[in-house]
């Protein structure tokens, strides 16, 4: 299968997780303009789970290094599995949460509150568990990100008051929690040595898929749960699925799925010579590139008034200097 074994190559796979991650929702804020993000969700869904099934048959099931895709998926263990599974429910609540969010109160915002968190909490828990890293600069680097998630905050309350603007704050707060423990699990069922993996344990590519499991079964619980019961937006059916989804909206919701996964991999594979609290820091950077999106695409801070710039500048510094410690934490 293919790994790595260049901490410089981890960080740049690192840097396209953040491209993937603080892109894909931009497909969702496409479909949104046609239908509610529950039916997208399911083509997510399925874009996550169809690419991880390709990539593990092909770059998982290639080369000397490791353990290929299909025997590593037949000789892991119950616990393994369980662990990837668990991850994959854990995220699919806290993802639904977020693109509810989204769709509140604007990528801005909600991935800042939401991804935000995740990041500090994520760090924490995987670093505790896989302690790898100079814990002032990681740390320091984390504290930093969270600096610039309280002055976007700050920014968006000067543009949206409201209701709205609540409850979308306080989603973005409740994804946040529980997307900074979704890793930990599927952490926890791979082997940290991926050239020669553990009896038992998982390679990063059949952790994903595993994990991409868990998604779609969980989905049949939680999304039908938004469908009928929505934070936002009407109420929508199975039937709504099939009747109102073109070709292009299926396509867009796939294909935003696939981003995700993509990123995801990645981040997986280059934790293996970061470490998963590196590796998991780095890939939330991705709220700098939601921000990007929100700010400069989607125009959502279009009537700011005078003095937001300069939060958003400082924002942007906050965040970049806060991953730059986090890249000169491990002791390569």
């Amino acid at each position: 299968m293919f790994i790595i074994e260049n901490y410089q190559l981890a960080i740049f796979l690192c840097v396209i997780t953040m491209l993937c991650w603080g892109s894909w929702a931009n497909t969702q804020k496409l479909a949104s303009q046609k239908w509610g993000f529950p039916l997208f969700y399911w083509d997510y869904t399925l874009g996550v789970i169809i690419l991880s099934l390709i990539l593990g048959l092909t770059m998982g099931s290639t080369g000397d290094s490791g353990q290929a895709f299909l025997p590593n998926l037949q000789s892991a263990s119950l616990n393994a599995i369980f662990y990837a599974f668990l991850g994959g429910v854990v995220f699919n609540i806290a993802n639904l949460l977020l693109v509810a969010a989204i769709d509140i109160a604007g990528m801005a915002i909600a991935f800042p509150i939401g991804i935000g968190i995740a990041l500090v909490l994520g760090v924490i828990v995987n670093y505790a568990a896989v302690p790898d890293g100079d814990p002032l600069l990681l740390f320091g680097g984390v504290g930093l990100v969270a600096l610039a998630i309280v002055v976007d905050a700050l920014a968006y309350k000067r543009i949206s008051k409201g209701a709205a603007t609540t409850k979308g704050i306080l989603i973005s707060l409740a994804a946040g929690v529980l997307m900074g423990f979704f890793y930990r699990f599927v952490a926890a069922s791979m082997s940290e040595d991926f050239s020669n993996p553990t009896t038992g344990l998982l390679t990063p590519y059949t952790a994903v898929f595993v994990f991409s499991i868990g998604i779609f079964i969980s989905n049949f619980i939680f999304n039908t749960f938004f469908m009928y019961k929505p934070i936002s937006g009407d109420k929508v059916t199975y039937t709504d699925y099939f009747k109102q989804g073109t070709p292009k909206l299926h396509l867009i919701g796939i294909f935003g799925g696939a981003i995700w996964c993509l990123g995801f991999l990645l981040n997986m594979i280059a934790a293996g010579e970061a470490g998963f609290a590196i590796s998991y820091g780095l890939g939330q950077g991705a709220t700098m590139i939601a921000a990007i999106w929100g700010i400069f695409i989607w125009k959502e801070f279009k009537n700011a008034p005078k003095g937001t710039n300069n939060l958003i500048g400082l924002m942007f510094f906050l965040f970049i200097s806060g991953l730059t410690l986090i890249i000169m934490a491990k002791n390569v």
